[in-house]
């Protein structure tokens, strides 16, 4: 179907449709090899060629699937209304809309999956698939093994108890400690308030593993796209789930 150029490109998260405007104007769109300047100018994004700066637009149904390392701060929304930062504005030059699977919460850190693939998105979410979250979590002093077995068989929360999780002691540093906690599920500020349950208030809290899924060396902020591999992981995890076992 034949679209407007501008809005071909601003519905691909590139630009506003004012700024598109301005780029087919200054020559910077492209249509099967040939620069287009004319406002008003059709396409079919589903069959030409569209470069724009000279890079190939993406169809908009190709699925992209990228790790991104979310830095405190921001908030894992598509948008804000109190223009609070977020997880977009690392993505504002984005050839297409994507939006994050699931929540950090806004002082959390760490691994995040992006997507434009709202069925995989929703079956990764479905807490009948297990999926697993692994979080490296600073706390204040060190629980004993009678409080980690507290976080093992889940805690009250809400009313309702959470998910058995694995829980472990990394590393003991001064009067706090790191411990290595494993969700199959994420309540609001699940990991926050199941820790200040067992007397262990939370001092730094970071996700380092998602759906099998690491952050390896990527930095914070950054972000890439998951190989044939991982992604080919993912689609068997939603296939056949697994439950954690309680540590």
């Amino acid at each position: 179907m034949a679209i407007r150029l501008q809005k071909i490109i601003s519905d691909a998260g590139l630009a506003s449709r004012r700024e598109a405007e301005r780029w087919i104007e200054e020559g910077k769109v492209s249509v099967n090899g040939k620069v287009v300047t004319q406002l008003g100018t059709t396409a079919d994004p589903a069959v030409d060629r569209i470069r724009v700066k000279g890079r190939a637009l993406p169809r908009q149904d190709e699925k992209i699937y990228l790790i991104f390392n979310k830095p405190k701060g921001c908030l894992t929304t598509v948008r804000d209304d109190r223009e609070r930062a977020t997880v977009m504005d690392y993505f504002k030059n984005f050839p297409v809309r994507i939006f994050p699977v699931g929540r950090l919460d806004y002082n959390t850190e760490g691994l995040l999956l992006m997507t434009n693939d709202g069925e995989l998105s929703k079956q990764l979410l479905d807490p009948k698939n297990g999926i697993e979250r692994v979080y490296r979590v600073k706390v204040h002093g060190i629980p004993d093994e009678k409080d980690l077995n507290r976080l093992r068989k889940g805690v009250y929360l809400d009313g309702k108890k959470t998910e058995p999780m694995k829980a472990r002691v990394e590393r003991l540093t001064g009067r706090s400690c790191f411990l290595l906690l494993t969700l199959t599920e994420g309540k609001n500020r699940h990991i926050r308030r199941a820790c200040e349950m067992v007397g262990h208030p939370v001092v730094k809290l970071s996700r380092t593993g998602f759906a099998g899924l690491g952050l390896s060396t990527l930095s914070s902020g950054a972000f890439r796209f998951l190989t044939g591999k991982e992604l080919s992981s993912l689609r068997r995890r939603v296939r056949s789930p697994r439950k954690t076992d309680a540590a």
